[in-house]
């Protein structure tokens, strides 16, 4: 069991679409730089400038972007100095339950985050598969998306909790739950948390499982591999009207229809 924190914070949340750019003070967004389109190799010369550059490879029938993501292991950091590896792992995530908000006339939807993660030596990437990107959006099938949920670090802080047992402990670097904030993912993107971000549990929307291939790095000490910070009602995502994901009333989807 998570260890609770002590004060609750009252945040409410409206999520942004995962690109590159926003995401970057806490990893990494990864999605391919190409246009949906482009389906014959062609000069990087040809195509608009990109870091990195990319080569052609794969007897010319590739385009090579390298490197995408880091790996990181910074265990050579850890207080056991047990040594890590490099993990590769499957987490088949089923949809969430979303509770239902009455405002005004307007039935929304809102997801309750209630627990935040770091993994404090490693970062975390999940790659969706099983998943297409062009998915047939307006001809009956739902997209999958997810929501990515994310906190900065008060490094060099402490926050008080309480564990299972009742007892006061304190959690060293705890999360900004005053600053957390909420993207939105689409099938055909893939997320790395960078070393110490905190983040919740994968949240998949929709109707659809989503399944992930995790990489990281782990040594197989608890506290070391992942530590949680737990926290009652008051961080909400609000996911606009009900049964139209990315929308609020009388406004466009907070995401486009494709990258």
């Amino acid at each position: 069991m998570a260890p609770i924190l002590t004060t609750n914070p009252t945040v409410t949340l409206t999520p942004e679409p995962l690109t590159p750019a926003n995401f970057a003070q806490f990893g990494t967004a990864v999605v391919s730089p190409l246009p949906r389109e482009l389906n014959v190799a062609t000069a990087p010369s040809s195509l608009p400038s990109h870091n990195p550059t990319p080569v052609l490879a794969n007897q010319n029938s590739a385009l090579k972007y390298s490197p995408i993501s880091p790996l990181l292991d910074r265990y050579n950091g850890s207080p056991s100095g047990q040594p890590s590896e490099a993990r590769m792992t499957m987490f088949c995530c089923f949809p969430r339950k979303l509770r239902s908000v009455q405002s005004g006339q307007l039935e929304k939807e809102a997801f309750d985050v209630r627990i935040l993660e770091r993994h404090p030596f490693t970062n975390q990437t999940f790659i969706p598969v099983d998943l297409s990107a062009h998915s047939k959006v307006g001809e009956g099938e739902e997209e999958p998306l997810f929501l990515v949920v994310v906190a900065p670090t008060l490094k060099g802080q402490t926050a008080t909790a309480k564990n299972e047992k009742g007892e006061t402990v304190s959690i060293q670097d705890p999360p900004d739950l005053k600053n957390v904030k909420a993207f939105v993912a689409r099938g055909g993107q893939a997320v790395t948390y960078g070393v110490g971000t905190w983040h919740a549990p994968m949240v998949v929307l929709g109707k659809r499982r989503v399944d992930f291939v995790v990489v990281q790095f782990v040594n197989g000490v608890g506290d070391e591999d992942c530590q949680e910070a737990a926290f009652g009602e008051g961080v909400v995502v609000d996911l606009g009207k009900k049964g139209q994901l990315g929308r609020v009333e009388n406004q466009p989807r907070l995401w486009p229809a494709k990258l």
